[in-house]
């Protein structure tokens, strides 16, 4: 539903700009806007889904997610922008300003949960596997708003039905959240962290003098800096900010650059299949980084180097190549961007959080999620101001060879990480490589 509400806006771009007057910048400023208040809210949103409930932040998302998009509805239908256009941008930017926030919950809290209820031996062994069908989420959501609004256009109704019926369902869901569970142990099911933490408790039960207690408060979240002190947290970061942008700029600009050669239902339909790709991306990338022992880092950068092959045939010809080219060609896309962005913030994040400096906590996962996804969503906010002015001054060409290069960044920040994988050190050879090993 996160994703639902996520996706729609940049649906009907083309329609905001014909119909509703906002220019290119502005809507390039938007996407900046949301980026940055959603990489900041990741950071806060993962701490406190480790510290309050996780259910309950979750469902605090979908409201506020649901009311920005209602807000917006409300500019459209008084014409703000008509009215006064410095108005109108500034109360777009605001209510982004916010829906980055409420956005933020969904990816470092979700994880989180997952992480309480995977938790034992074999879901270990098959992390990326099984976080990596989880991701597919997203996508169902990404896909829904694509063909919601595809329907909406399709049937004659006013575009803004496409940003009305996310906001609807947003709030919706959010009743549903606030009854789910977020914890095993919160309805008596022991797992082994929950083992682990009792078998502590009583041992510091057994040193009380007379008349001391001491209450199980369960496990204590882990602090910022402590987590960012987890060995590769930062480098992951870091490559995963040029990996997202690439993907963002996909994921908000798509159905603006196809608009520009297809009819609006048809450009939200073919953009469609980029969210299709994405899906089984992560499931490969979890699969195979399992086979080989959790060298998730090796899969990721052999992945990214197939998705420069592509950048680098849209940036010669992306403007006349054939629609059932552009399809295949989306989807496979999608596959090379979904993998490794659905596995770094899902399995690989539990990897790290999984680490021997961390161990005994399973209060850690939200906290590092958020700070790899927020820090990540930093760099694709600043690349986010360039898409604007970059395709108005030299076309879209100049757009794909500036995802080329980002591709190529985060994929050389990942290079001692892949170079350790594929060569270990003397004592390490002939062992197998832990799932747990990031």
């Amino acid at each position: 539903m996160a994703h639902f509400s996520r996706k729609c806006y940049s649906t009907v771009k083309q329609q905001l700009q014909d119909e509703a007057g906002y220019s290119s910048l502005i809507l390039s400023a938007m996407d900046t806007t949301f980026m940055a208040t959603y990489a900041l809210g990741n950071i806060i949103s993962g701490k406190l889904g480790d510290t309050l409930n996780p259910t309950t932040v979750l469902a605090i998302g979908l409201f506020g997610s649901g009311a920005c998009l209602f807000l917006i509805n409300v500019s459209l239908w008084l014409d703000f922008v008509g009215f006064s256009e410095l108005l109108g941008n500034i109360f777009i930017l605001a209510i982004y300003f916010l829906f980055g926030f409420f956005q933020s919950t969904g990816g470092p809290v979700g994880t989180a949960v997952m992480g309480n209820w995977f938790c034992d031996k074999e879901s270990i062994k098959n992390r990326g596997l099984i976080f990596g069908l989880w991701t597919c989420h997203q996508y169902c959501g990404d896909i829904t708003a694509a063909l919601c609004t595809a329907w909406v256009l399709g049937i004659g109704l006013p575009y803004w039905w496409a940003l009305l019926i996310p906001s609807l369902t947003n709030v919706g869901w959010a009743f549903l959240t606030m009854r789910l569970i977020p914890d095993p142990a919160d309805v008596g099911i022991i797992t082994d962290e929950v083992r682990i933490r009792m078998a502590k408790l009583e041992a510091a039960r057994a040193n009380l003098k007379e008349g001391e207690t001491i209450e199980d408060e369960g496990p204590k979240p882990i602090s910022y800096a402590a987590a960012i002190r987890i060995p590769m947290v930062a480098q992951y970061a870091f490559a995963f900010g040029f990996f997202k942008l690439t993907n963002y700029v996909l994921f908000f600009w798509l159905p603006y650059f196809l608009g520009k050669n297809f009819d609006p239902v048809t450009a939200n339909l073919i953009a469609a299949c980029y969210s299709v790709g994405m899906m089984p991306g992560g499931i490969i990338v979890g699969y195979v980084s399992d086979l080989f022992g959790g060298r998730r880092a090796t899969v990721i950068g052999v992945f990214m180097t197939c998705l420069i092959v592509f950048l680098s045939v849209f940036a010669v010809s992306s403007e006349t190549l054939h629609p059932v080219a552009l399809l295949v060609m989306l989807c496979i896309m999608g596959i090379l961007v979904g993998g490794p962005n659905n596995i770094i913030t899902s399995a690989v994040a539990a990897d790290l959080a999984s680490h021997p400096s961390v161990r005994g906590s399973n209060k850690s996962l939200g906290t590092v999620t958020g700070l790899i996804n927020g820090t990540g969503a930093i760099t694709a906010s600043v690349g986010l101001l360039a898409v604007g002015p970059l395709q108005d001054a030299f076309g879209w060409g100049s757009v794909w060879i500036f995802l080329i290069f980002c591709t190529a960044v985060g994929t050389m920040l990942m290079a001692p990480k892949i170079y350790e994988e594929l060569f270990p050190k003397a004592e390490e050879k002939g062992t197998e490589m832990e799932s747990t090993n990031v």
